[in-house]
């Protein structure tokens, strides 16, 4: 039988606790309008899968489209804003 030979704790690897990051909670945080105008979208999307389309359909799939197209507008604004030092 071989044995296992583990790792010493000042591994970098057993320091990874599996949870997010402040900094990785603040980007997902930044995001969250995008992620939720997409889960919109694909709500939309998926409630016409079984049925053809109507009218209320497309726009509610139209709506959709634009308002990711708007959060991601958004999002980009900001991290460009950012980047740049703050001078907008």
């Amino acid at each position: 039988m071989r044995s296992i030979i583990t790792l010493p704790a000042t591994s970098a690897g057993l320091a990874f606790d599996g949870e997010p990051s402040d900094a990785e909670l603040d980007a997902i945080e930044s995001e969250m309008p995008l992620i939720l105008a997409e889960v919109d979208l694909l709500d939309a999307q998926i409630k016409m899968l079984d049925r053809p389309a109507a009218k209320l359909d497309e726009r509610r799939i139209r709506r959709a489209r634009r308002r990711v197209a708007a959060a991601r507008r958004d999002l980009t604004n900001r991290v460009a804003v950012v980047q740049s030092g703050g001078a907008a």
